[in-house]
């Protein structure tokens, strides 16, 4: 008595996994609309194939695997990490590290070489003529655009 399912809360159920799975397979006539969105007699026929595979009793994980199978590994919006696709998941984090790497390196050497030069200037080594237009762009203040002082701080 327990173990009996009445019959409108299992076709509830039914299109409930079929959405969620339709909702995570892509049109392969489309191709930017999953299955459930879309119109195209393709998905009709995609949508109808998981229903029956849900009555059927397969399992989600099953039925991914056989969609993969008939359809590629494309029609599923979440493809699998594996080493073919491992080098395109990588790619941004190699480049935004090597950016960095580079924009350290630049950092790094800019301040080092103001520590080489203040350093030159305690051991009385003469700075040259670049070195010491260098020094007087990085210690001389920037102009006051605004020679006014704020009316709030007058009143101090």
């Amino acid at each position: 008595m327990g173990s009996e399912v009445d019959p409108a809360k299992e076709v509830q159920i039914v299109d409930a996994r079929a959405r969620n799975i339709s909702h995570n397979v892509r049109c392969t006539e489309c191709g930017s609309q999953s299955i459930e969105d879309s119109q195209a007699d393709i998905a009709i026929l995609l949508r109808k194939l998981i229903r029956d595979e849900i009555r059927s009793g397969k399992t989600d994980k099953e039925i991914y695997k056989k969609l993969e199978d008939e359809y590629g590994e494309t029609v599923l919006y979440a493809p699998k990490f594996d080493l073919q696709t491992a080098a395109l998941w990588l790619c941004p984090l190699l480049v935004a590290g090597a950016a960095a790497g580079v924009w350290a390196y630049n950092k790094h050497k800019k301040k080092t070489n103001v520590h080489i030069m203040a350093l030159n200037l305690i051991r009385g080594v003469p700075l040259t003529p670049k070195e010491s237009q260098t020094m007087l762009d990085l210690l001389t203040p920037p102009p006051s655009q605004n020679s006014r002082t704020p009316f709030w701080w007058r009143r101090w």
